[in-house]
């Protein structure tokens, strides 16, 4: 399908689904639960990886694996790396960023439960964010939002079995706002005639993932907020960068979060479904292995299960949630 020469970035964010930006923001506002304000025009820069810890790959639990797959593929531009029965990797650039792993019986992981809200992939650049955008309003890719957090620029979809996603590029780190551990994030209409004024919307040139897209962040449902920030900070090594009512951001070397924790559906959630679809584990990749080995020591006193793999080790939230600590 081709545009006509008259086709415009409003008619472009309508074939997306997008039928107001307002709304759409506002949709954006209520995944993050976060308040609005004004900010100043950013250079991007790709900040979450330089940290001491990082967030490396997510595995998910579909039930219909061709689907899912092809739709990251097609619709996010990752390559498919390996495939085995019943499995698919995917990424960007030879890095896996994403495991599938079918379960066709699994079902489907309720909203009210722990586990996953959304997946956060971080584009490289802000025109690599705009030409995203061009690609998935011509292929009439749903969205459910956008938001601009100060920090950053987002958009928001679901996968074909509804799990979360964050697709998004990063304001150069100089033009966050801190008030001493606290970042500012907004949740503010995305300016996207701004955006999509950065590439040629009658033309779309993104066939594939850059390189040097990563996933940023994850954010999770959690069944108590206090206890997920007590975990995730005392245990794990990660700081509190903002919280608020229902919700907490979590880093590691002043990026503005690694991790969101919110309850806003999910208040007194037991443990999952270890059955279900959803987030099956997601990794953090530590930069020193002295911090790795004080995680672990921090783990075992707390309680929490930890099982030797491969480059480090494996653990649960107090909800189930899987987490992979490894070296980089």
């Amino acid at each position: 399908m081709a545009f006509n020469a008259g086709m415009t970035r409003r008619a472009l964010l309508d074939m997306a689904g997008a039928a107001s930006l307002s709304v759409a923001a506002m949709a954006a506002a209520k995944a993050e639960g976060i308040a609005t304000g004004p900010r100043s025009e950013p250079a991007p820069v790709l900040f979450a990886h330089q940290t001491p810890m990082r967030v490396g790959q997510v595995s998910l639990v579909v039930r219909d694996l061709a689907l899912v797959s092809g739709f990251y593929r097609d619709v996010l531009g990752l390559s498919v790396i390996e495939t085995a029965p019943g499995r698919a990797s995917l990424g960007a650039g030879g890095n896996v960023l994403l495991v599938l792993e079918q379960r066709p019986a699994a079902p489907f992981e309720r909203q009210g439960t722990a586990g996953l809200f959304h997946t956060a992939f971080l584009m490289p650049t802000r025109k690599d964010l705009a030409r995203w955008l061009v690609h998935v309003a011509r292929n009439r890719v749903r969205l459910t939002g956008f938001a601009d957090h100060a920090v950053s620029e987002a958009v928001y979809l679901d996968d074909p079995e509804g799990n979360g996603i964050e697709v998004y590029s990063d304001r150069a780190p100089e033009l966050w706002r801190w008030d001493g551990g606290t970042v500012t994030m907004t949740s503010d209409q995305l300016n996207v005639d701004e955006l999509l004024g950065l590439t040629n919307i009658q033309v779309s040139d993104y066939a594939t993932a850059p390189a040097g897209l990563r996933i940023g962040h994850m954010h999770l449902r959690v069944g108590d907020v206090a206890r997920g920030q007590a975990f995730y900070s005392t245990a794990i090594g990660l700081d509190t960068t903002r919280q608020r009512s229902g919700a907490a951001f979590l880093s590691s070397g002043r990026y503005h979060h690694h991790l969101g924790i919110n309850a806003w559906r999910s208040q007194g959630a037991g443990a999952r479904d270890a059955n279900a679809t959803g987030i099956a584990w997601f990794s953090l990749e530590v930069k020193d292995r002295a911090v790795l080995d004080a995680q672990r020591a921090r783990l075992a006193t707390a309680g929490a299960g930890v099982t030797e793999m491969t480059g480090g080790f494996a653990t649960a939230d107090p909800w189930g949630t899987a987490i992979r600590l490894v070296s980089r």
